[in-house]
C-alpha cells in the first residue's frame, strides 16, 4: 500500500473521530484537552460509532 493511500485513511479515520465525537458532545473536550485525556468509556464510545459507520 502507498502512503497516499495511508494518509486517504488516516483523514477518513480522523473525520469519522471528529464526526462522533461531535455526536457524543465531547468535541470541545477533544479540543480543550486533546484524545489523550479522555476516559476509557468515551473513547470506546467514539470507537464503536466510527466502527459502525466503517461497516456501512
Amino acid at each position: 500500500m502507498n502512503s497516499e493511500k495511508l494518509i486517504g485513511v488516516d483523514r477518513m479515520n480522523d473525520k469519522l473521530k471528529l464526526e462522533a465525537a461531535k455526536e457524543l458532545g465531547l468535541l470541545e473536550k477533544v479540543y480543550k484537552v486533546g484524545w489523550s485525556n479522555l476516559t476509557a468509556q468515551e473513547t470506546g464510545k467514539i470507537g464503536a460509532i466510527v466502527k459502525k459507520r466503517k461497516k456501512i
